[in-house]
């Protein structure tokens, strides 16, 4: 019975255990993303955040607008240019299409007159070669110019002049008929168009100017309305900004009150991270050269009777402040003057009282101890 009590005594007083262990979790910081005045609704320190709640906001008043307004203005004259040039082309369209009715008509009245023209021609044509021949006639037989005549020519010699001329004339007819049903006007004084039909020409090439100048303009337009969306977007963004909470946990720390005004990446609260819970203690410089990453060990509350499963994940040594910059419970005098370690405690999570105790003390074992079959029976 001595045996087995000096066993319990001395097992329970070498097995590694912690000199203090804290709850501790990681702390994120709310910075202004805009310079201008807070608006921070008064809230609960140690109150529930979730993620992607509106915790307040921040707005700037004297935001710079000045080139989104250069920007719209630019917009606004080239829809201008738009429209006058689409006003021009669709003015420049009627104009043609009234010339190209004014050129049908001419052209189908021009067809008409040479078609009676050589329906008459032919008329005397036929009656020639039937052997009428006038006394007077309006064709003069051709004359060498400069020549004079010997002698009057023969009456049947005159016929067949009058019969050649009248039919170069059905000829000459013939030709300007079937060039003018194809588009070609021929005749003394005459170019190959009416004016009309040149007219139309020339306005379709200020048609195509203004369509060009239209795509130009539209280009332009698009280009300046891509910018302006963008300067409104930034200049929406540089006058009024959410403040997002990027963590589920619990509001910390409130670094500037509703009202103030802040510059762009100032501090305005600080949130614990209840996503991030871990346990920190310190042990001597023997239990901390006997541990390993990864290695088993328990946590056990302060005036808690259950132990929960722990794993070690950080041995940061002695003098270990600088990590403790980001926590929310900084480390003691007494705890730099051992050796920190760092454990993974998953059951914390699974129980509504310690998912996110920080601040809770108790400690860590990293043997097992001859009286621990008897704490679980009584646990």
């Amino acid at each position: 019975m001595v045996v087995i009590a000096l066993w319990v005594i001395i097992g329970e007083q070498i097995t590694g255990v912690t000199a203090d262990a804290t709850v501790n979790a990681r702390l994120v910081t709310v910075r202004a993303p805009i310079a201008g005045d807070l608006e921070f609704p008064t809230r609960a320190l140690g109150g529930s955040v979730v993620r992607n709640e509106v915790l307040g906001s921040v707005e700037d008043r004297r935001v710079d607008a000045v080139r989104l307004d250069d920007l719209a203005m630019e917009v606004a004259l080239t829809e201008a240019a738009v429209a006058r040039h689409t006003a021009l082309q669709d003015e420049t369209n009627a104009i043609i299409e009234a010339l190209g009715k004014r050129a049908q008509t001419y052209r189908a009245r021009r067809i008409d007159e040479i078609e009676t023209r050589l329906a008459y021609a032919r008329e005397r044509l036929a009656l020639l070669e039937n052997g009428v021949f006038p006394a007077g006639f309006d064709i003069a037989p051709p004359q060498d110019a400069g020549v004079e005549r010997a002698a009057e020519p023969a009456a049947d010699g005159l016929q067949a002049l009058w019969i050649n001329a009248v039919s170069e004339r059905i000829a000459v007819l013939e030709n300007e008929l079937e060039s003018t049903r194809a588009g070609a006007f021929l005749g003394d004084g005459y170019n190959d168009a009416p004016n009309s039909e040149q007219r139309i020409a020339e306005l379709q090439t200020e048609r195509a100017a203004h369509a060009a100048a239209i795509a130009e303009a539209e280009a332009r337009r698009d280009a300046y309305a891509d910018r302006l969306d963008a300067e409104r977007l930034r200049v929406n963004r540089a006058r009024e900004a959410e403040l997002v909470s990027p963590v589920s946990g619990r509001l910390w720390q409130v670094v500037n009150s509703n009202g103030t005004n802040v510059q762009r990446g100032d501090p305005v609260a600080r949130l614990l991270d209840c996503g991030s819970v871990i346990v920190t203690a310190s042990v001597t410089e023997s239990v901390y050269n006997s541990l390993t990453i990864g290695g088993e060990a328990t946590f056990r509350p302060m005036g808690d009777r259950r132990d929960f499963e722990a794993t070690v994940i950080r041995l940061a040594g002695a003098g270990a402040a600088t990590i403790y910059a980001n926590l929310a419970v900084a480390p003691s005098e007494r705890h730099l003057q051992r050796f920190d370690v760092a454990l993974s405690v998953p059951g914390l999570a699974a129980d509504p009282e310690l998912t996110c105790a920080v601040g809770r003390t108790g400690r860590a074992f990293f043997d097992r101890r001859p009286l621990d079959w008897i704490r679980g029976l009584w646990g």
